[in-house]
C-alpha cells in the first residue's frame, strides 16, 4: 500500500478555524469531505516548509508557522493508501485567501466542527480541537 506523509493547517482567525472542502477527486471516500487545509511534504522539505509551500500554492496564504506550532500527528489507513498528517495551529491576521483547489469552505467555531462530513483522517483532529484551549 502506497504511504503518502503531509501536513495540514488549522488556519485560526478570530476564534474560529478554516475548514475546507474537497472537490471530486480519484477517491470517492475523501471527495467533497472536509479537511484542514495542506499537502504532500515533498523529498528534502521539512515539515514547516512543505506546510508554508502548500498553503501558497493552494490558497494564496502567507502563514508564519514554526514547531511550538504543532498541534497532532494523525496515521490512517485508507482503501488504497495509508497517510501520516502532522498538524499544524496557524492564527492569521485576516481571513483573505483564494480557493484554488477546493469547492468550498466555512470558518466555524470549534464547537461546531462536528456538524461537517470530514475525511476519516481528519477526524482525530477535530475531536482533540474540540476539547482543547485556542487562544
Amino acid at each position: 500500500m502506497k504511504h503518502i506523509e503531509v501536513v495540514a493547517a488549522i488556519i485560526l482567525w478570530n476564534g474560529k478555524i478554516l475548514c475546507m472542502q474537497r472537490n471530486a477527486g480519484k477517491y470517492h471516500y475523501v471527495s467533497y469531505k472536509y479537511e484542514f487545509p495542506g499537502g504532500k511534504i515533498e523529498p528534502g522539505e521539512s515539515n514547516i516548509e512543505a506546510l508554508t509551500r502548500e498553503l501558497r500554492e493552494e490558497m494564496d496564504i502567507e502563514v508564519e508557522i514554526s514547531d511550538k506550532d504543532y498541534f497532532l500527528t494523525v496515521h490512517h489507513d485508507y482503501p488504497d493508501f495509508s497517510i501520516t498528517m502532522h498538524s499544524y495551529l496557524c492564527r492569521v491576521s485576516n481571513n483573505c485567501f483564494t480557493r484554488k483547489e477546493h469547492a468550498a469552505h466555512q470558518w466555524l467555531d470549534k464547537s461546531e466542527l462536528h456538524t461537517l462530513d470530514w475525511a476519516s483522517a481528519d477526524i482525530p483532529i477535530v475531536k482533540k480541537l474540540e476539547g482543547s484551549v485556542l487562544a
